[in-house]
């Protein structure tokens, strides 16, 4: 990745959801320009309610982020061919990073058979392994560190494990709730 492309804007927002049974449950985060991570995710399951939890991010986290999405080649797909939202629900994916902006919508993807049987299964792979490391069906496992905190007053602790996670699978203990962090986001 070019040093022009690392100094560009860089915004990225994921979002997956539907409309259902217990009312309008989804998981949605953004990656902003100054750094700031927002995550959101409403399940009315038993009464739920909404959990957001916002963290700042390190340089070198944001570093890694723009050069996995630069990796995926994502930025050069189209979502003309791709499933339409239905009543499972939609998943919708906006990356702005330098002087390119894209916006995805999609259904939601239940497995690699759905990938293979749509229209574009090439571009709709790319999409399917870059959202499964971060949203998936089990939801954005490197921010289960952040729903187990009362309160940001522990972002230090947040940063400083995103900043020391290598490649591997690397497991943090917070209380007694283990997390794994993917090092495919990091």
């Amino acid at each position: 990745m070019g040093s022009e492309e690392e100094k560009g804007e860089f915004y990225l927002r994921y979002y997956v959801g539907h409309k259902g049974k217990f009312g309008h449950e989804f998981l949605e985060f953004e990656f902003r320009p100054d750094g700031k991570l927002r995550y959101a995710n409403n399940s009315n399951y038993k009464n739920d309610t909404i959990i957001r939890k916002e963290v700042y991010l390190s340089p070198a986290v944001l570093r890694e982020c723009r050069r996995i999405i630069a990796e995926s080649e994502i930025m050069k797909e189209d979502d003309n061919n791709w499933p339409e939202p239905d009543r499972v629900g939609r998943q919708e994916l906006e990356i702005v990073m330098g002087n390119e902006h894209i916006s995805f919508t999609t259904s939601k993807i239940g497995s690699l058979v759905d990938v293979q049987t749509s229209a574009d299964p090439e571009g709709l792979r790319i999409f399917y392994y870059l959202v499964q490391s971060w949203g998936g069906n089990s939801g954005f496992e490197v921010l289960c560190l952040l729903s187990d905190f009362t309160s940001l007053q522990d972002q230090a602790y947040i940063s400083w494990i995103i900043r020391n996670v290598t490649f591997g699978i690397t497991y943090s203990v917070y209380g007694m709730r283990t997390c794994k962090l993917l090092s495919g986001f990091l």
